[in-house]
C-alpha cells in the first residue's frame, strides 16, 4: 500500500516527506495506522551519526490503531489502540527471563534496518528502505511484530501515548524496575529532558525523600519541581557535587545520568554516598574516572540501563494507569506538532525549547 513517510536518504540529510510503499503484514505482524509519534534523541542520532543504514524511515515512539493483522497474530484485533515499543526476538534467554531490552538480536532488529525475517517492508522508487526499531513510525502507517505493540486503554488520548514506548519508559523504568529506591531514599537526576523528568515522576511514586533535579535550563528545573522534584541545582553551579551532598546530608543513594556529558557522568558517581548506585542511560562516549576514589573505595556501582529494563507489555499499561490516577502527568512534557513540521520539532528538541515533541500524523 502507498503511505506517506519521512525518508532520511543519507547521513545528516533533512527529512523528505514522500510516498513510500509498505508491504502487507506477515505472520505475527500487524498493520498500524499511526496517530502520533514522539521525537527522540535516538532518532536524531540515527539521522546524523550513521548508526543505522540509509535510506531509512525513522521514528520509534509510535501510537496508533490496528488496521490489519497477520495470520499468526494472537493478541491483537483490528481496532485496538496500541503503543509501539522497541523490537526484540522473544526467544533468546534475555527475552525469556524478562529482559528484552538486552535481546541478543536487539542491535539487528532496532538499528539494522530489517524485520524478524531479515527482510524489509518499505520501498521507494524501486529501492528498499530500512526500518527503524521494527516500526518506522515517522509515517502514516507501520508494519510491526505484535511483540513490540502494546495494547492500551481506548479512553486515553492515543496521541499522547507514543513516548511511553521509549523515552518515558526509559526514565520511569530505570527508577521503578532497576534502581528501585526505597521509601526515604534520595535520587539525583542529571538532565531534565523527557527521560529525566519521567524519572522524577517515578521517584515521587516510589516515595523518595529527596529528588534533586540538575539542568542548565531554569524552565526545566521549574517543571521538575511541578512534577515532584524536592530540590533543583543549576548545572552551572560551581561546586555542583558539594551542593548536592549538602542537600542530601552526605550523598544520595541513587543517581540517574541522562546527558552523556563526561563531567556529569563522573559527578553522578561523586554525589553518591557509600554503596550508592549511578544509572547511565544517555549516549555516552569516553569518560575519565578516578576508579579508586570515584567508585571502588566506597563500594559504589555504575550500571547501564536500556529502555528502563522494561517489559513493555507489562510496564506501559502500568504507566497509563498511573497517568489516569493523576500520579504520572507525563502530558506536561508534550508539545504537539503537525507531521509537516517535523524539522521544526527536531530543532525545538535540540534547542531545549520543547521537552518532548510529538508529531500528530492522523486523527482517530
Amino acid at each position: 500500500m502507498k503511505i506517506r513517510a519521512a525518508v532520511t536518504a543519507t547521513q545528516g540529510q533533512p527529512f523528505d516527506l514522500k510516498d513510500v510503499e509498505l508491504a502487507s503484514p506477515k505472520g505475527d505482524e500487524i498493520l498500524v495506522r499511526v496517530v502520533a509519534t514522539g521525537v527522540c534523541h535516538t532518532d536524531a542520532a540515527a539521522r546524523d551519526l550513521g548508526i543505522a543504514p540509509y535510506p531509512i524511515v525513522l521514528g520509534h515512539e509510535g501510537a496508533g490503531v490496528v488496521e490489519q493483522i497477520g495470520d499468526n497474530v494472537r493478541d491483537m484485533e483490528v481496532g485496538d489502540h496500541v503503543v509501539l515499543s522497541f523490537a526484540h526476538c522473544g526467544h533468546c534467554s534475555y527475552c525469556l527471563t524478562g529482559h528484552p531490552t538486552v535481546c541478543e538480536r536487539g542491535g539487528e532488529l532496532n538499528f539494522g534496518g530489517v524485520m524478524d525475517d531479515g527482510g524489509k517492508r518499505l520501498s521507494c522508487d524501486g529501492h528498499d528502505v530500512a526500518t527503524f526499531f521494527g516500526q518506522s513510525s515517522f509515517a502514516t502507517h507501520a508494519v510491526v511484530s505484535e511483540r513490540n505493540a502494546v495494547k492500551v486503554d481506548s479512553d486515553v488520548d492515543l496521541a499522547l501515548l507514543g513516548p511511553l514506548g521509549c523515552g518515558i519508559q526509559t526514565g520511569a523504568g530505570t527508577i521503578l524496575n532497576r534502581l528501585k529506591p526505597g521509601f526515604g531514599d534520595s535520587l539525583v537526576v542529571f538532565g531534565c529532558g523527557a527521560v529525566g523528568l519521567s524519572a522524577v515522576m517515578a521517584a515521587k511514586i516510589a516515595g523518595c525523600k529527596n529528588i534533586i533535579a540538575v539542568d542548565l535550563h531554569e524552565s526545566r528545573l521549574e517543571l521538575a519541581h511541578e512534577l515532584g522534584a524536592t530540590h533543583s541545582v543549576n548545572g552551572k553551579t560551581e561546586d555542583l557535587v558539594g551542593e548536592i551532598k549538602r542537600i542530601t546530608d552526605g550523598g544520595s543513594e541513587f543517581s540517574l545520568e541522562t546527558t552523556g556529558v563526561p563531567m556529569l557522568v563522573r559527578s553522578s558517581l561523586q554525589v553518591l554516598r557509600p554503596l550508592g548506585t549511578s544509572a547511565i542511560v544517555g549516549l555516552t562516549h569516553d569518560v575519565t574516572l578516578d576508579v579508586h576514589h570515584d567508585l571502588m573505595a566506597e563500594g559504589k556501582s555504575m550500571i547501564g540501563v536500556i529502555e528502563g529494563d522494561a517489559v513493555p507489555r507489562v510496564f506501559i499499561p502500568r504507566l497509563v494507569g498511573y497517568y489516569k490516577e493523576g500520579r504520572f502527568p507525563f502530558d506536561k512534557l508534550i508539545q504537539m506538532y503537525d507531521f509537516d513540521d517535523i524539522e521544526q520539532a527536531f530543532a525545538d528538541s535540540k534547542s531545549g525549547l520543547t521537552v518532548k515533541p510529538v508529531l500528530r500524523i492522523s486523527s482517530l
